[in-house]
């Protein structure tokens, strides 16, 4: 908004200094208001051009951090779906899903039919039944090879860490079952950036960019593991900051 005064009274300014060239002013000081005016058409222009980047600039930008952002939460999401798929639920507890990561195992398992004999009544019959044999283990730090995960909860380009929360909430009548969410709000990340644009990103439904005021992963209302990003930051190519 005021880029947008800037310019306007810049306009205005050159419009009437042009005015009193042509009109008012004696000759011997035309050059100098005629320098006065190329300032002021300068100057002018390098608004209109900041006015024009400015949010371009700050996309770009706010695309590299939430790309970084975002990488971190799909860390943390895949520490707590291990942690789900070793210990029935999730967890709040950031030093201990890192010290998961670091010491606790997966089953392998492996599926068989097999034949047994059944007695029913005064009859004996042969009954398929599927049975699931634990055949070893892996270590679940294995999944986690190359990504930072002990550093997961640090928000990449801030002092902060991520809120991460855990609950069990009613799925369907009588049935429970564990929930957990990492987020982080966006005035954290862009912290920094211009604060009216900060302000226009927080207001955003959705679409192509990330809706509402946080950054997040999960959900403590609903059974639900993805985040709220766009697709764009799941994509093979990622957000860079190269130009």
């Amino acid at each position: 908004m005021t880029s947008i005064l800037i310019i306007i009274v810049a306009i205005i300014a050159v419009g009437l200094l042009a005015y009193l060239i042509v009109n008012v002013i004696p000759s011997k000081l035309k050059p100098l208001v005629s320098l006065v005016l190329w300032v002021i058409i300068g100057y002018l222009g390098y608004s209109v051009y900041s006015s024009i980047m400015k949010p371009i600039n700050f996309n770009k930008n706010k695309k590299v951090k939430y790309a970084k952002v975002i990488n971190n939460l799909k860390i943390i999401r895949d520490a707590e779906i291990a942690y789900g798929e070793v210990n029935r639920t999730f967890t709040s507890d950031k030093n201990g899903l890192i010290a998961f990561i670091d010491t606790a195992q997966f089953a392998i398992t492996e599926v068989k039919n097999i034949v047994v004999t059944e007695k029913r009544g005064r009859i004996t019959v042969d009954v398929e039944k599927r049975v699931v044999d634990t055949v070893g283990f892996e270590p679940v730090k294995k999944s986690f090879e190359g990504r930072d995960y002990k550093n997961m909860f640090k928000v990449p380009g801030t002092d902060a860490e991520f809120e991460l929360k855990s609950d069990v909430i009613e799925k369907v009548q009588g049935v429970k079952t564990s929930v957990f969410e990492a987020k982080v709000a966006k005035d954290i990340i862009l912290k920094g950036m211009d604060k009216d644009l900060i302000n226009v990103e927080k207001e955003q439904l959705g679409g192509i960019n990330i809706p509402g005021e946080y950054i997040s992963v999960g959900s403590l209302n609903e059974v639900n593991s993805n985040g709220n990003w766009p697709p764009l930051y799941d994509g093979k190519r990622e957000v860079s900051d190269k130009k």
